[in-house]
């Protein structure tokens, strides 16, 4: 089966589009950019391979549902379109920026610039409908993202994984953590943030981890 996937990722994963679930999956999500509103846009489903190929990854980190609202989700986790208001927990992750780094972030949403420098910003799932969070689980996303996620933790060493709340850290639990930095903390959503988010420190220990094994730090 032909995915329209960023080459190093297609080499990787191409046993992963013969199975059986991978075909019902395409399947399914062919059908419902046809009869209903999804999201992201076709074109942006795959954004987060396309924009840190395989052997650039240096630091994973894990969502849930792309965002379910108008113009919102551009196919990273976290990450909103340009000129999109920034999301509750978005809003927290760039407060902690500024604490840990002492630093203003950005004013845009828009995490290629982080995804551009080897942040991986996977979703478990990698698509949605509009205003119905969830209604793409169990249809094999999962299982994808689960294999993606077995593929980095298996062939690389000295990543960093960042996996914010319960639901990460359980689909995390195939990592290696022999091989590679995990850092986890509660979710950065208002509902959470304040038991454990906030002064976790996520990106001073990513970069003091990346200094420590001589790659660049990454300018978050």
């Amino acid at each position: 089966m032909e995915v329209n996937l960023e080459s190093s990722w297609k080499a990787v994963l191409k046993e992963e589009f013969d199975k059986i679930y991978f075909k019902e999956l395409v399947e399914f999500v062919k059908n419902e950019y046809r009869t209903q509103s999804v999201f992201p846009p076709g074109n942006k489903i795959f954004s987060a391979f396309d924009h840190t190929p395989f052997e650039q990854v240096k630091v994973v980190i894990l969502g849930q549902d792309p965002y379910h609202g108008p113009n919102q989700a551009n196919g990273l986790c976290f990450s909103v379109a340009d000129e999109v208001r920034l999301p509750p927990s978005l809003r927290n992750i760039f407060k902690e920026i500024a604490s840990d780094l002492g630093k203003i972030p950005s004013s845009s949403g828009n995490l290629e610039r982080w995804a551009d420098q080897g942040v991986f910003l996977l979703n478990a799932m990698l698509t949605v409908r509009a205003s119905q969070a969830g209604s793409h689980q169990k249809k094999g996303w999962e299982a994808f993202t689960d294999a993606v996620i077995k593929k980095l933790s298996d062939e690389k060493e000295n990543l960093v994984f960042i996996l914010w709340g319960a639901y990460a850290q359980k689909k995390g639990s195939i990592i290696d953590a022999d091989k590679h930095f995990v850092l986890k903390s509660a979710h950065p959503s208002p509902l959470s943030a304040y038991n454990g988010f906030f002064g976790s420190k996520p990106f001073s220990q990513t970069n003091q981890f990346l200094r420590s094994i001589g790659q660049p730090e990454i300018d978050w």
